[in-house]
């Protein structure tokens, strides 16, 4: 079976799916890429735990984690088959690996999951689990959990991680294509030239590091997830641009694969 990138895409906000741009149409090609996953697991920054929890619901629902967007945003579902052989999985590698792992046996799909997948594989023929990330335990954690993880690409699961290359909403634009402000670009731009070197000691210590860091990460959860797909590239991987846009002024879009 052909080995799977890991990936990093950030998902914008929840009217992703309504909305009309960049980001969208590369999201519609994103399958074209490469084979047709058997599973997809996606670590999703809306997802919180204290310790990494994979979801073993045979049929996740639609979470509507957010409000005030147009009402057709409320009519879109997600009906995926969930697969709790993965997430059984998933746990048994993080455990193997030293770190605590669990399940739940109800947890749906947030929307750092279903929008981006909506517009992916519109078909929901592909089962689909999430794994949550820990907003307090950082970069390192989360690149360990992706090593661990690493052996699902040799399986045909499909590792998506869902957060934000740049996630501020205080310097939120209303306009939906609004230009991003400089703060935004020069950040972003220093982590394509970091995941495209694979400098993971600067990506790791990205908030230390990287220029207007706080500014775009006031909190890292939407960053966690990169962490993740870059733990599971492995030790000599590529880190590839994949989409590069801005929404709202203050999002950046930006997708990368690791393999």
């Amino acid at each position: 079976m052909t080995r799977l990138p890991a990936l990093f895409i950030s998902h914008g906000a929840p009217d992703l799916p309504i909305r009309s741009g960049a980001a969208q149409d590369f999201l519609r090609q994103l399958h074209q890429q490469f084979p047709k996953p058997k599973a997809i697991l996606v670590v999703s920054a809306h997802w919180n735990t204290p310790y990494p929890t994979a979801s073993t619901a045979p049929l996740p629902r639609t979470i509507y984690d957010f409000s005030g967007f147009p009402a057709a945003l409320y009519n879109l579902t997600y009906p995926a088959t969930g697969s709790p052989e993965l997430a059984e999985q998933v746990v048994t590698l993080l455990s193997q690996a030293g770190l605590r792992a669990e399940t739940h046996s109800s947890r749906g799909l947030d929307h750092g999951a279903w929008t981006p997948l909506i517009l992916a594989y519109p078909e929901a023929d592909i089962p689909v689990t999430q794994l949550s990330i820990q907003y307090r335990l950082g970069p390192d954690h989360h690149f360990r959990v992706g090593q661990a993880l690493a052996p699902l690409r040799d399986q045909g699961v499909l590792l998506l991680a869902s957060g934000a290359a740049t996630h501020n909403f205080d310097g939120f634009n209303p306009t939906y294509n609004a230009e991003p402000p400089g703060w935004v670009t020069k950040f972003d731009h220093w982590l394509k030239e970091a995941v495209t070197q694979h400098d993971v000691n600067q990506l790791l210590n990205y908030r230390q590091i990287a220029p207007f860091a706080i500014e775009n990460h006031p909190t890292d959860e939407h960053l966690l997830p990169l962490f993740v797909a870059l733990g599971a590239g492995g030790e000599t991987a590529t880190g590839t641009p994949l989409h590069s846009s801005y929404v709202y002024g203050s999002f950046s879009m930006a997708a990368y694969a690791f393999s």
